[in-house]
């Protein structure tokens, strides 16, 4: 990452549906580009993020399938810190029943969660300031 690129923010908002998963993965690579992430690093986040969109959609939105509901995705990094936020309208999380399933358990699907905590140095669940019910914030800090 360059000096020249901190304090940086983009956002932007996207239908709570499966379908919306490319466009979240496509904002956050052109994002990360813009802002000089390392190659691999950059792919790293791009998981870390799908699975945190994907959550969403299936679980804060699991018994509202037909939602026409935006979640928003914030990309911001200050100080080599990069820090995604997302904001959804579904169903509270409850914290904690966050957790992802055994590791040695193998067949597809539930390990999102491990992915996320195994790439971010953080994670945390943030109340939802009007109009969102959800806030999940996660950071990474950034190496020259």
């Amino acid at each position: 990452m360059s000096i020249d690129n901190l304090n940086q923010s983009e956002k932007k908002d996207f239908l709570v549906c499966s379908s919306s998963l490319k466009d979240v993965r496509t904002f956050s690579r052109d994002v990360f580009e813009k802002f000089k992430i390392n190659e691999d690093l950059r792919e790293e986040l791009v998981l870390a993020i799908a699975e945190a969109a994907q959550n969403i959609v299936k679980h804060a939105y699991k018994d509202f399938p037909n939602t026409q509901d935006r979640m928003v995705v914030r990309i911001s990094c200050n100080d080599e810190v990069l820090e995604i936020s997302f904001f959804d309208k579904g169903k509270p999380v409850e914290e904690s029943k966050v957790k992802h399933r055994a590791i040695d358990d193998i067949k597809p699907g539930g390990l999102g969660t491990f992915f996320i905590q195994e790439i971010m140095d953080s994670i945390k669940f943030e109340p939802g300031k009007e109009p969102w019910i959800n806030n999940l914030v996660l950071t990474k800090k950034l190496k020259n």
